[in-house]
């Protein structure tokens, strides 16, 4: 579904991104991992075309994608999240959703505004925000939030998601609930994952395969089990403690 091929990028002399090449499979979930800097979100912005890439070339179902908008990226179905939860905090969660069915609307104008307004609860009923539709987004807590953002990006419709540290502050018991909704996202919707997370339970639990990324390289890329047992990664990035 989605071939990242030499993907590099450099800011006044600076690497953040050198050479990192992988692929994605329909129906997998991605996980990307790595220290503090070592190029993940930029890595999601060059996917997404919020700055082009050095070098390198983006493909999404066969078809480049390197130098496009982000509004034409969301219209071919990949839709992101950000590090740090964006909702429209002075919208209520119902009018935050149909925000994200803009792009829906633009690509298909037939839709009637009762078709949207039935999707519109549907995907508030499926994260789990329903009782909250009339809430302002912020007077929800950070896991409700969190919730949102993925109802937003959700009613876009996406084939690929690309999720980035959507469990930062949550304690375990909303990380546990989060990990459901993933899974739900995958089996229900049939929607693909890339998931940019520092948990190492959740990532290790719901990922099919995980890339390690260094100082902006590529190190690692496998199993769970594989990355796990992976030498470099543990001097790297997961210790002995977090092997153990």
């Amino acid at each position: 579904m989605l071939e990242v091929k030499g993907i590099s990028r450099f800011f006044k002399g600076l690497v953040a991104l050198d050479d990192v090449t992988f692929t994605v499979k329909q129906g997998d979930i991605l996980g990307i991992i790595g220290p503090n800097g070592a190029g993940k979100s930029t890595l999601f912005n060059c996917i997404t075309c919020f700055f082009p890439p050095s070098k390198g070339e983006v493909y999404f179902e066969g078809k480049k994608i390197t130098g496009l908008n982000p509004f034409q990226i969301t219209e071919l179905g990949l839709t992101r999240t950000f590090q740090h939860t964006q909702v429209f905090p002075k919208l209520s969660v119902y009018e935050n959703i149909t925000t994200g069915q803009y792009v829906m609307k633009r690509k298909d104008p037939s839709r009637t505004k009762r078709q949207l307004e039935q999707k519109a609860h549907e995907i508030m009923e499926f994260v789990g925000v329903s009782e909250y539709k009339d809430t302002t987004a912020e007077n929800l807590s950070l896991g409700y939030q969190t919730r949102l953002a993925i109802g937003i990006a959700l009613a876009t419709e996406p084939k690929l998601f690309l999720l980035d540290e959507p469990a930062a502050g949550m304690n375990p018991e909303e990380t546990k609930q989060l990990v459901h909704l993933l899974r739900e996202i995958r089996t229900k919707l049939g929607v693909t994952i890339i998931l940019i997370e520092h948990d190492m339970k959740a990532v290790m639990g719901l990922c099919d395969k995980i890339v390690v990324l260094e100082y902006g390289k590529k190190i690692a890329e496998g199993t769970p089990q594989e990355i796990q047992e992976n030498p470099r990664v543990i001097e790297a990035y997961l210790g002995s403690e977090a092997l153990a």
